[in-house]
């Protein structure tokens, strides 16, 4: 009891300064925007080239992997029914599996071909990390492996299976669940998972479909936002954009614009400029810019532009400049190049089509196809400017993770540490 008060005392002071340099330690990065400060990345490989390993991993996944303390976090399924679901940690210099934790669910719940179970990214505060399994429950372990908490926080039900990640907010772990019947925005104690808040949004149908009888549900991971030196929750949900207080769980405000005529669907997560956020709605859906700073329903009065249809898009994008570099799956749009304050396209590449999001280092911009291919571009807001195309040879819906000069890359079958 000593040992466990010691551990959690420790990380409360430390807080997120247990992060080392180079950490990558959540979803797009360790601030959520897909940017890796102040480091570079390799810029050409193959898969026999520039490859410092691969270890290969149980079941397809399109969940990301995190790097911090020395180790590597990914998520995967032990069986196709997806009832085995584990955490992976590797050492990151060598690839070697170190540990895996599996978490057992006594029956199969549907999901889509295209999203194999292990679709959330862990977070970690760099002494412990959180994975979610969605109907499997939420999982706390230090880094070395240890159990320190579990949550189950009900079943998450969709044709489509579940593919949101949890993020870190000071002592708290902060999830949107879903999708499903009954999806809510909660923050869970770091320390032992005690329900701090949980707010509940309202849903016009089954969780599969909406009330006109449409494709309903929202895959998106949350952002921080800082607005006028408070912190705000901002969501996807499946009709609207909301920003929450992290402290109590308030929607601070919100702005409609999600919902079309086929359906109810997010699955990227907003993209973050100073005062100002960008999303796209799934499903060939909506995309529009809204200011930070409002308060109560900001449709009117906050949203500077929507466009209601848009190629396909599932990974999120980038902001440089004054303009958002956006991955569609949509293989005549594959990226895009966005105005954020007027929504003007200033150019779109075809390619492979992406599922996995948009990350940034050394100045360079990084998105891997759905074939698995790297493609590597500057920000460049006149003209699509390719500087490298890698391929690795195996399907991928991941997003890579950037940590100390390395690329670490999840394929549908392997992990690969790109670098020397």
């Amino acid at each position: 009891m000593r040992l466990a008060a010691m551990f959690c005392s420790v990380v409360l002071v430390c807080g997120t300064t247990c992060l080392r340099a180079g950490d990558w330690p959540a979803f797009r990065g360790p601030n959520g925007d897909g940017i890796a400060n102040d480091e570079k990345a390799p810029t050409t490989w193959n898969s026999t080239q520039n490859v410092r390993w691969s270890t290969s991993l149980p079941r397809p996944g399109n969940g990301s992997p995190i790097v911090i303390a020395g180790r590597v976090f990914v998520t995967s399924a032990e069986d196709v029914e997806g009832r085995r679901r584990s955490l992976y940690c590797l050492d990151r210099q060598r690839g070697v599996v170190k540990w895996v934790r599996t978490v057992e669910l006594g029956k199969t719940l549907p999901t889509h071909q295209t999203n194999p179970y292990g679709g959330s990214t862990p977070v970690s505060d760099g002494m412990r990390v959180v994975v979610w399994h969605a109907s499997a429950g939420l999982h706390c372990y230090d880094v070395t492996g240890n159990p320190l908490w579990s949550r189950d926080l009900g079943e998450f039900r969709h044709m489509w299976g579940y593919g949101t990640s949890p993020i870190i907010y000071q002592d708290r772990v902060i999830l949107f669940s879903g999708p499903g019947k009954r999806i809510f925005v909660g923050a869970y104690r770091l320390s032992d998972g005690k329900t701090l808040w949980e707010t509940e949004e309202q849903q016009e149908g089954d969780g599969e479909h909406n009330a006109a009888g449409h494709y309903m549900g929202s895959w998106s991971t949350p952002v921080l936002a800082e607005v006028e030196s408070k912190t705000r929750v901002v969501v996807m949900l499946p009709t609207r954009i909301g920003a929450f207080s992290p402290e109590n769980g308030e929607l601070v405000w919100s702005c409609d614009g999600l919902r079309h005529e086929r359906g109810d669907l997010a699955y990227s997560s907003p993209v973050i400029a100073g005062d100002l956020c960008f999303v796209t709605g799934g499903y060939r859906g909506p995309a529009m810019t809204v200011r930070l700073d409002g308060l109560g329903d900001v449709t009117r009065t906050g949203r500077l532009w929507r466009v209601e249809n848009n190629p396909q898009n599932i990974g999120s994008g980038v902001y440089v400049s004054g303009m958002v570099y956006r991955p569609n799956a949509d293989k005549r749009h594959s990226l895009q190049c966005i105005e954020i304050e007027t929504g003007k396209i200033r150019w779109s590449a075809s390619g492979a089509g992406h599922w996995g999001s948009v990350v940034m280092a050394g100045g360079l911009l990084y998105a891997t196809d759905q074939q698995g291919s790297t493609v590597v571009f500057r920000p460049n807001p006149d003209q699509y400017e390719e500087v490298a195309n890698n391929p690795l040879g195996e399907p991928s819906n991941s997003t890579p993770a950037i940590s100390k000069g390395h690329l670490y890359i999840r394929t549908a079958a392997h992990l690969f540490c790109i670098g020397h």
